[in-house]
């Protein structure tokens, strides 16, 4: 574990375990590097470099009042990635992290970067607009910012209790313990970065960045994400990098690398290994 202080005096907290090819993992949002530990472990123990950071606003890192955009993001995930020194790495970013992954390919070229992962990822695009009429209308989002500022520890219960993990779902056990980590991990960071982020993931467009990509890239997305709904994302972000491979879950929810682990973790290994 350590830090590394970025061009504008933001403090990155990340994690650098192990030798080997390095895989980088971005988180979602309001999360931390932690929800990535079954992921971590897991290719630890195939012989992997593995490395998480906490986004700027979240977990460990500095809770800055400012930089929550897409562009901060990837600049940020650079400085952990030349502070490191990390070549031929994989790069796999859950929901928000994917845009991070996305945007930091593009603005930062492919010299460093073997492969991506996009899982649960909001791009193309999450919000709706005339050029993009599937996607969400704002005021979706402008109410989590509304429950953001004035009751973010209870919206930080509900979420994961209810659409994150399908645990709504008719069904399907809900873990008390899961919930709680997720509490957790949004707790630990700060209200205005997790405000302004919702900006940042909602409403920022994707779609140049990823026609810049051309290192093979798996986008992963389950056909029940309540997050960020199917057809709107992965099956447009396959099609819009050069060389992209869709891999469909059928009834998996938007939090699928923890409630279906096993199974994520085997097809990123082997697509990794491909």
């Amino acid at each position: 574990m350590g830090t590394v202080t970025t061009t504008d005096g933001t403090e990155i907290f990340y994690k650098d375990w192990g030798s080997g090819q390095p895989i980088v993992f971005s988180h979602g949002w309001p999360l931390s590097a932690d929800d990535w530990d079954t992921q971590m472990m897991f290719f630890l123990g195939h012989g992997f470099r593995v490395v998480a950071a906490d986004r700027r606003g979240h977990g460990r890192s500095t809770q800055t009042s400012d930089g929550h955009d897409m562009d901060h993001y990837a600049d940020d995930l650079l400085a952990v990635v030349e502070h490191l020194d990390l070549h031929d790495a994989v790069h796999v970013g859950h929901s928000t992290g994917g845009g991070e992954v996305t945007r930091y390919i593009a603005r930062h070229g492919e010299s460093r970067v073997a492969k991506a992962v996009l899982i649960s990822s909001v791009p193309p695009l999450m919000v709706q607009t005339p050029a993009n009429p599937g996607g969400l209308p704002k005021e979706v989002f402008d109410g989590f910012q509304v429950q953001v500022a004035t009751r973010r520890s209870e919206f930080y219960r509900d979420l994961p209790a209810g659409p994150f993990y399908g645990f709504n779902r008719p069904g399907v056990e809900s873990s008390e313990a899961v919930i709680e980590n997720w509490w957790r991990q949004g707790m630990m960071g700060g209200a205005k970065a997790h405000y302004d982020g919702i900006v940042a993931f909602s409403q920022t467009d994707f779609t140049e960045d990823l026609k810049k990509i051309s290192v093979p890239v798996l986008v992963m997305h389950g056909d029940d994400d309540q997050i960020v709904p199917y057809a709107d994302s992965g099956p447009l972000s396959a099609k819009l990098v050069q060389n992209g491979t869709l891999k469909t879950y059928p009834g998996f929810p938007h939090g699928m690398p923890t409630t279906q682990a096993e199974t994520i973790n085997a097809d990123l290994l082997a697509f990794i290994q491909s």
